[in-house]
């Protein structure tokens, strides 16, 4: 693809919200297309296979048609029609094969969702700062637990059980050098140091987490926003989307960096150094070794309460573009746990004759205690989300505001199950027989036991979803049929197109399904952690001497759970490597980072990286350099995603290059999704500033589009922004103009629909001037509607 110069917008470099000699009107105007999720290439979006790169690199670019690359140079051809252009940002999320390693990071990116879930309110700041506190902790504690599987596998399971028994160690040849009873012990072989050699897996994994954190930083989220002059606008109905620093969160993010790095370490120094201090505390042990393990101790509590610190205070300011940095809390934090790590590794592999190793690691409540932490996290944060829905209650608002809570829960199961997954199949791994080695803690037992009912529970639910989707397909025949009375009706024509409608109507129902989901999780996890706690035994050695039927039931929950462990874990590991190898595995990845990583990492600093905070400000100064250098006004065009990364961009500017900027959306999710999930920033007040702000706003949908639907602005703005739903498919059977059958479009080919041309075509007519004049003539401006644009906009 051939790449054309990089041209700078306003030719000298200069800021474009910065006061400057006034503009050359030139008449031109601009259409800024937006694809959506899964991508597309620039030859699609302006169905032309020649194009040049006009600004931008190989990650996210602006590219016209050859013939249009030097259009500023002559307005006069372009006085009827506009400029095209395509903003192509698919490789922000689907790229190389290094993607893969994403999907290990998915719970950190639910739980980052969680974070701006909460409900919309005004004036509850200390209620609002409650909400995001909750969410950062819970974030801690999924990295925690992570680290703590890690552990639990290399340092418990291997090193500690498997290497200190003789048969398993027989089995495992490679464990020769670690056993203390093989003919090779030697040096490594007394527990302490088996302890310290293998810290290094779960070391690794945090340098991992650490690096690719940092690294995707510098590829996304280093670029700085337009630094507007103007300020906020933070009358109430506006959106946290319009403050200079939303989109530039550097600041927090190496905070959370650091107290999340530095917590993976003091998890892995405890799983070292505990256990030896626990053996130098027992009556007759070294008294040294015994002061200095309580030191040491207390070292770790002291840092994990600085990381638990750092972790509360939010360290970020989106009122302006917040450039600074802690430097003496992101380098000291991670490098003071760096050394208390080097010394619990010291400390640890002391010899100390008469340690042995059996059983479990001491320590193994661990996962109870963080299974605990998140639950009561969860309760108060459905505590608080209640409270601030109650305040400015949002009828729209995905269950009633507890949106957030379900998902931050939902984020602690997922982590769970695989941290769980992964010490259960490395287990039945080393011990093929389960009579070697006692295995992983009896906690991760018992939430492997309740994913059967939960997968009952969520069956039945979607049962009955099914059978309520059949009944309103049925129920849309009659109405399919009402919509084309005067055609002959093909049965199963009238089938199709129901059942289309009522199968994009699923999408209204995701939050009973995220809600039943989570209630049931939080009840199952509550029971399991209790059934370990008061038994210490795996679900079929408690059931033991009760009913037959009950006693069956433990071991069917037991058995199926593992299994479906074991399944589950292949299956992602299957389709990592798949992503890692193929592209097109990996662009399906990248769909679902699309929609998960819209939102900056506020919560959690290891989640995927934010690809808004490169699209939004790419945005931004492509429409604010184009109508400072050329005074000219622009549409801007988003289909599904595209037009979400359209609005926010559009907050963005600055108020008078709003002004210059009408927006067309079509299959949006802005308020079907994102109005419904994320009410405090894309709540109905929100949706209406944004009416209120742009030139003008169209929005298109189809019934039969599961993703995009109308933006239900209230009173005169609806009808104004909204148009009434297209028809799909175009033609209900054969005609002159439709001779072959016309497919059901749902969430796709928009620009097919004569509609969406007629409705550009009147957005332009309000952008370009109805006879081209000089500047300062004293004419009037027309008055909203006037000019055959769309009324009320």
């Amino acid at each position: 693809m051939e790449q054309a110069q990089e041209r700078a917008g306003n030719g000298d470099g200069s800021d474009p919200a910065a006061p400057g000699p006034q503009p050359r009107e030139t008449g031109t105007a601009l259409e800024l297309l937006v694809h959506g999720v899964g991508g597309t290439t620039p030859a699609q979006m302006l169905d032309d296979p020649r194009t040049v790169r006009i600004t931008g690199d190989h990650v996210a670019a602006v590219f016209r048609r050859t013939e249009d690359a030097d259009a500023e140079s002559r307005p006069e051809d372009y006085r009827g029609r506009p400029v095209p252009e395509a903003y192509v940002w698919c490789n922000l999320t689907s790229g190389n094969g290094t993607r893969a390693l994403w999907l290990l990071l998915l719970p950190f990116m639910v739980v980052n969702l969680a974070h701006w879930m909460r409900p919309a309110a005004h004036g509850r700041i200390r209620t609002v700062r409650l909400y995001g506190l909750l969410v950062r902790l819970a974030g801690l504690t999924l990295t925690v637990l992570l680290v703590a599987a890690a552990c639990e596998v290399a340092i418990d399971l291997v090193a500690w059980q498997c290497a200190g028994t003789s048969a398993c160690a027989r089995r495992h040849s490679w464990l020769g050098f670690l056993s203390p009873a093989g003919p090779d012990a030697g040096w490594w072989s007394p527990p302490g140091r088996r302890l310290a050699l293998a810290a290094a897996v779960p070391v690794a994994l945090t340098g991992l987490l650490w690096y690719l954190s940092l690294r995707t930083w510098r590829a996304y989220e280093s670029r700085q926003p337009m630094d507007r002059t103007d300020g906020p606008e933070d009358a109430p109905g506006r959106t946290a989307l319009n403050r200079p620093g939303f989109w530039y969160g550097r600041r927090l993010v190496a905070r959370l960096r650091a107290a999340h790095t530095a917590a993976g370490l003091l998890t892995v120094a405890a799983a070292v150094g505990v256990p030896a201090a626990r053996f130098d505390r027992a009556p007759g042990g070294p008294a040294l070794l015994d002061v200095l393990g309580r030191l040491l101790e207390g070292a770790l509590v002291a840092c994990a309460v600085a990381a638990v610190g750092v972790t509360c205070r939010r360290g970020r300011s989106e009122n302006r573009l917040d450039r600074e940095l802690d430097r003496h809390v992101v380098r000291r934090l991670p490098l003071a746990a760096l050394v208390l790590l080097a010394l619990a590794l010291v400390y640890g592999g002391w010899a100390r004759p008469g340690w042995t190793s059996a059983g479990r690691l001491p320590g193994d409540m661990t996962f109870g205690a963080i299974a605990l932490v998140q639950g009561l996290l969860v309760i108060v944060l459905g505590v608080v989300a209640h409270v601030l829905h109650r305040a400015l209650p949002d009828p729209r608002a995905a269950i009633r505001g507890l949106g957030g809570p379900a998902v931050a829960m939902l984020a602690c199961a997922l982590g769970g199950v695989m941290s769980g997954g992964v010490a259960q199949r490395v287990s039945d791994w080393l011990d093929g027989t389960g009579t070697s080695i006692d295995g992983p803690p009896v906690l991760l037992t018992w939430q492997a036991s309740v994913i059967p009912p939960l997968l009952l529970i969520v069956l039945l639910l979607c049962a009955a979803l099914a059978r309520r989707t059949w009944h309103l397909a049925r129920a849309e025949r009659d109405a399919v049929e009402g919509d084309h009375p005067r055609e002959a009706g093909d049965p199963v024509r009238t089938r199709r197109i129901a059942t289309a409608r009522a199968m994009a109507g699923l999408t209204d129902r995701g939050p009973l399904v995220v809600a039943v989901t989570s209630v049931a999780t939080l009840l199952l996890g509550a029971a399991a952690l209790a059934g370990a706690l008061t038994t210490d035994q795996a679900p079929a050695d408690a059931a033991r001497g009760t009913h037959a039927v009950v006693h069956g039931a433990a071991q069917t929950a037991e058995a199926l759970g593992s299994w479906l462990i074991g399944l589950g874990f292949l299956l992602f590991v299957t389709w990592g490597r798949r992503a890692y190898k193929d592209a097109s595995a990996r662009r399906t990845i990248g769909i679902l980072w699309d929609v998960g990583t819209f939102w900056p990492r506020a919560a959690h600093p290891f989640a995927p990286p934010c690809y808004a905070e490169r699209a939004v400000p790419d945005l931004t100064w492509r429409m604010a350099t184009w109508t400072r250098a050329t005074g000219g006004r622009l549409v801007i065009s988003g289909h599904s995603q595209g037009s979400v990364l359209a609005a926010a961009a559009a907050w963005q500017l600055a108020p008078s290059a709003r002004k210059r900027v009408a927006l067309l959306t079509y299959g949006s999710p802005l308020e079907r999704l994102y109005g419904r999930w994320f009410p405090a920033h894309f709540g109905p007040d929100a949706l209406g500033s944004l009416h209120r702000d742009v030139d003008c706003w169209r929005n298109l949908y189809r019934r039969t589009d599961p993703i995009g639907g109308p933006m239900r602005l209230p009173g005169d703005c609806g009808p104004a922004v909204d148009r009434e739903p297209l028809e799909d498919p175009l033609s209900y059977g054969r005609t002159d103009l439709h001779p072959l059958p016309e497919p059901i479009l749902g969430h796709s080919d928009y620009q097919a629909d004569p509609v969406f041309a007629e409705e550009r075509r009147r957005l332009l007519a309000r952008l370009s001037p109805e006879v081209p004049a000089p500047r300062r003539t004293g004419r009037a401006a027309p008055a909203p509607g006037a000019d055959g644009g769309p009324g009320g906009c």
